[in-house]
């Protein structure tokens, strides 16, 4: 078996929106790659043994005084890199050139024209001389290095693309990992297969491979324990580790009473039944409940909810004899986050663990086989490894269930009402095309109630909130433009069909001002 990790990329951040991009793209390519600080040192470097490197953009100037900086010794290594935006201004100023405010500022599109001898990098991006791209910034190159060539321009910037092909050493001033950019994949594919000579071993199948191969290797014959919530990171998680160690799993799935509907029965099947996996059901409802009663506050109906799935989930997992394993569906951005908290350069990703805050008293080593992984390559190996569609590509969905979608108190008369209204919705997406198309669509119970008609009497029900929204990132969205007639049938079903609804509204707020959930 190939070793996946032995070709692979380092991407220094300096700061900008778009480096999660980056590497999402490198891994498009089947490259591995890396998120590290700017000021990662020499030694660090060169242990990691990149094939190539990718310099970010970041939104200071390189001119200002203490400026961020990569170590002098990099661009020594003999290793190929390409520089971004800032990243390019960098490069160019390491080596005698010129970075000056712009006269006029480019954010935004732009045409690229290409004014040289084109290297590798750019196999295929320019169309009849030109290619549509996606600026931010407001300083440009004045003078280029000394062996570096100009090979592209727009009419504001007379240097937007620059390369020394002997030594490796690209810059473009524009966003190549941005959708705006067509063709910019193709770029980045380009650097890392053709420039650093990757030949693309980080597919789904070898992933697997390779952290099955692992995960037994740390764990041997000893058991695991996994909180199984039925989302898509813990749901990969578990049929992963079970494919590397059968029955040395368990899973605990806390069935909470704030989850979808029919959806505790649902990742039984799925898991249960249908793969064989060890799973303990813990029916959990009326604790829960119980627990609430009365909370009107969100932050304090989330750390209701999290603290009693936890004490929950350390009873059970007390029971389970020779556990030494506790298994974790965390993912890259969790571990970007994580350690951008330890260095103060915390990236601003939200993210859901599946399991958080366990007691210290439980002793156990941790698991975590999707750590290396972004949400949509953990999505891609969820199929390989054979689980349902609708499971691995279904919205994100909040830790505290429908318990953050019912405003104010929950009530179980709550509860009921909002999963049934929610199936309508999440279903007459998926019929008439558009689930795939949004990023997050649910619905959200309020606890008002307003004047309605219906046959020859009035009523005085319930109203439900129905959201759907597109994002990147999820640090921005904006809402779905769902058509009318589409909106008509979904809200005529929920009215017709759930009993206590009388009146339906579609959310239009964008994020900012407001967020994509409601608390």
């Amino acid at each position: 078996m190939p070793d996946i990790h032995s070709q692979k990329i380092l991407i220094l951040d300096f700061g900008s929106q778009y480096t999660q991009l980056i590497a999402r793209r490198v891994r498009e390519a089947h490259v591995y790659c890396e998120l590290h600080p700017f000021d990662m040192d020499l030694a660090a470097i060169r242990a990691f043994a990149p094939s190539g490197i990718i310099l970010s953009g970041g939104p200071r100037s390189v001119y200002e005084p203490e400026a961020p900086a990569v170590v002098e010794e990099l661009f020594e290594l003999g290793v190929p890199v390409l520089g971004i935006c800032y990243g390019m201004q960098l490069m160019s100023r390491h080596f005698g050139g010129e970075v000056v405010a712009a006269g006029k500022r480019e954010f935004g599109h732009a045409d690229l024209l290409a004014c040289g001898q084109l290297g590798p990098l750019f196999d295929g991006f320019f169309v009849e001389g030109k290619s549509p791209v996606w600026m931010s910034h407001g300083d440009h190159v004045a003078r280029v290095p000394q062996g570096f060539e100009v090979v592209a321009e727009t009419a504001n910037a007379p240097v937007c693309a620059i390369q020394d092909v002997s030594r490796r050493l690209y810059g473009v001033q524009f966003h190549p990992e941005v959708n705006h950019t067509p063709r910019g994949e193709m770029l980045i594919d380009c650097f890392v297969r053709k420039i650093c000579g990757c030949s693309g071993q980080w597919t789904p199948g070898q992933i697997i491979a390779d952290a099955v191969s692992r995960i037994r290797a740390q764990v041997g014959c000893e058991r695991v324990i996994l909180g199984l919530s039925g989302g898509v990171d813990s749901s990969v998680a578990a049929a992963l580790i079970h494919r590397a160690i059968g029955d040395q799993l368990t899973c605990v799935f806390v069935d909470n009473g704030l989850l979808r509907l029919a959806e505790g029965d649902q990742v039984m099947a799925t898991f249960d039944e249908n793969l064989g996996v060890k799973v303990i059901r813990v029916n959990a409802e009326e604790r829960f409940l119980s627990a609430l009663a009365g909370v009107n506050d969100p932050e304090k109906k989330r750390k209701i909810i999290g603290g009693l799935f936890v004490e929950i989930f350390d009873e059970e997992s007390g029971r389970i004899e020779d556990a030494r394993w506790l298994a974790q569906g965390t993912i890259y951005p969790d571990v970007i986050e994580s350690a951008g908290a330890k260095t103060g350069k915390a990236h601003n990703i939200k993210s859901h663990h599946n399991v958080g805050g366990l007691p210290e008293h439980m002793k156990l080593k941790l698991l975590e086989p999707l750590r290396e992984l972004f949400k949509d390559e953990v999505r891609a190996i969820g199929e390989e490894l054979g689980l349902p569609h609708q499971m691995v590509w279904r919205h994100p969905f909040p830790g505290p269930g429908l318990g953050v979608r019912i405003l104010g108190e929950i009530k179980k008369e709550y509860a009921d009402i909002l999963r049934r209204a929610d199936a309508i919705y999440i279903e007459e997406l998926y019929e008439s095309g558009h689930y795939h198309k949004i990023s997050q669509a649910f619905a959200v119970f309020l606890p008002v109630k307003s004047v309605g008609v219906m046959g020859d009497g009035r009523t005085y029900e319930y109203v439900i909130a129905l959201r759907a929204v597109e994002t990147k990132d999820f640090m921005t969205a904006g809402w779905y433009p769902l058509p009318y007639e589409d909106m008509a049938r979904i809200s005529g079903r929920i009215i017709n069909e759930v009993k206590g609804v009388n009146r339906v509204v579609y959310d239009i707020s964008s994020k900012p001002p407001a967020t994509i959930e409601w608390e």
